[in-house]
């Protein structure tokens, strides 16, 4: 059963003008009007509403996915390579119903060498992208084509692709006799949960899909009887949460939650120098932004399975753009930062470059302002704007770094202002958005890290080193392109430089 709570639903006032609107946005999503978000959204949108269906039509994918299960029942490993939308989803279904998946949606190479760690004979590699033209995901696929051949195996008994139908990948994937599940070509990345892009890697690590799309259905046909749900909830964040919201997913049994909301919210709205920025918390807190949390305490709270938070998640987005004015399906400048990475790739003809730092401070390099550890971090803290928030992005193995995402509570702590964490490049396809397209008011901290060792990419001049490279040097222009205050720390030892920057933070 799907219930709000939380301390903001009494200042919610449904006589209000803005309210009367969203009941009305409401009613248009309903028949899938285009028009609701401006008439420079019209054709995008209109090639972008049919995640509105997907509880329903998504059941015709149940044979395709009964069919794929039983010819992949030998497999005990399942990695899935994708970005955005295309892994977010299937990562919290894994973790939410306690199934084994490894999500492969970084170009580190250290966190690329875990992919590898399995027996390659008993796994199975889901190759999820709308297009195929994602450079990760393209990469990620020539990679593992190549490492089943190297094993003696089949690539085509061991890969499975997920794209449009009609595009590039679908086209060249077919015609090399790879498996291939079509997604529905009218539905973005980051609405796609409920799509062959959530679906097809949930099946295989044994999750009854029937089950979600059954209770996302029962919810949708539940908030079109009585909308005040979602557009309570909308109204909340348009009107009473201001530019911060905490995200908590702490005690809901769905773990990953709040990574997926993150992406759905912030490159949905982060446009036209206004959006909503979500910060993913690790526990509940009594201060800060405006709270949101699935279970428990909070400013507002949404307590649901989670196939229904997904639909819920999905529509009280949509509304929020058409409040705001902003068109929820694009993101132009995520495209920004592909184009930028491109730029590099193309510039260093496969060789990356030496660079030399500002400063060294022990096992870190400094590229920035600062003689060492605490003096860049103290200067950094200062140039926050005053209404402003600190992103934190780390290029590294979201697996052996894990402690890193320490300091994102410690920041918050120093510098007393709303701070978020991303792991590089995956942020890109997430926060990425809004760093640079929604409100003026970010100081950035890039941390990159050396690899112990790089594997090439088939097909192309560069490997993964130096593609991660590109994609934080590429985004770090088009941050400093802005004049936002921008600090990069290079670990030359990863562990040793944590604990360095972990240590120089606590003594702030």
């Amino acid at each position: 059963m799907t219930q709000l709570t939380g301390r903001s639903l009494s200042k919610i006032d449904r006589s209000d003008v803005g309210y009367l609107a969203l009941l009305q946005f409401h009613s248009r999503l309903a028949r899938k009007d285009p028009t609701i978000w401006g008439r420079e959204a019209v054709a995008e949108a209109t090639v972008r509403l049919n995640w509105i269906d997907l509880p329903e039509s998504s059941r015709d994918l149940l044979p395709q996915l009964d069919a794929l299960c039983a010819k992949h029942r030998d497999k005990l490993r399942v990695v899935l390579c994708g970005m955005g939308g295309a892994s977010l989803g299937p990562e919290v279904i894994a973790q939410t119903y306690k199934r084994e998946l490894f999500v492969l949606d970084s170009t580190d190479p250290n966190y690329l060498a875990h992919a590898l760690a399995g027996d390659l004979a008993t796994t199975i590699v889901v190759v999820s992208s709308k297009s195929g033209a994602t450079i990760e995901t393209a990469s990620q696929r020539a990679f593992f084509e190549s490492a089943f051949l190297d094993a003696g195996l089949v690539p085509q008994d061991h890969i499975v692709i997920v794209s449009d139908p009609g595009s590039p990948l679908d086209t060249h994937s077919r015609a090399n006799g790879f498996s291939v599940i079509n997604a529905d070509p009218h539905v973005g990345g980051r609405f796609s949960v409920l799509s062959a892009f959530g679906l097809v890697p949930a099946a295989l690590i044994g999750v009854d899909v029937s089950v979600l799309l059954d209770n996302a259905s029962a919810t949708k046909s539940a908030f079109l009887e009585d909308p005040s749900i979602v557009v309570d909830m909308a109204y909340a964040i348009v009107h009473i949460s201001g530019q911060y919201m905490s995200y908590c997913d702490d005690g809901s049994e769905m773990p990953g939650l709040s990574d997926w909301a993150e992406q759905l919210i912030a490159e949905s709205t982060g446009k036209n120098q206004r959006g909503r920025l979500p910060i993913v918390i690790e526990s509940p807190v009594n201060h800060g932004p405006f709270s949101i949390a699935y279970s428990g305490d909070a400013d507002l709270v949404i307590s649901a399975d989670l196939a229904s938070q997904f639909i819920i998640w999905e529509w009280v987005t949509a509304l929020v753009g058409a409040a705001m004015a902003i068109d929820p399906f694009n993101q132009p400048n995520v495209t920004e930062a592909k184009e930028a990475t491109s730029s590099l790739l193309s510039a260093w003809e496969g060789v990356l470059p030496q660079f030399s730092p500002d400063a060294r401070d022990a096992d870190v390099e400094i590229f920035g302002e600062g003689s060492d550890l605490e003096s860049a971090l103290n200067l950094l803290i200062e140039s926050i704007p005053r209404d402003g928030y600190l992103a934190v992005m780390a290029y590294l193995d979201r697996r052996d770094d894990v402690k890193i995402r320490q300091i994102r509570a410690l920041l918050a702590e120093k510098s007393q202002r709303p701070v978020t964490f991303g792991w590089g490049p995956r942020f890109l396809h997430s926060t990425g958005q809004f760093h640079k397209g929604g409100q003026q008011n970010g100081a950035f901290l890039q941390i990159t890290g050396e690899v112990k060792r790089d594997f090439a990419i088939p097909g192309q001049i560069f490997g993964f080193k130096t593609l991660l490279a590109a994609q934080a040097l590429g985004d770090g222009l088009a941050l400093a392109s802005r004049k936002y205050p921008l600090l990069r720390l290079n670990l030359i030892n990863r562990s040793v430089g944590i604990d360095a920057l972990l240590t120089a933070l606590k003594s702030l």
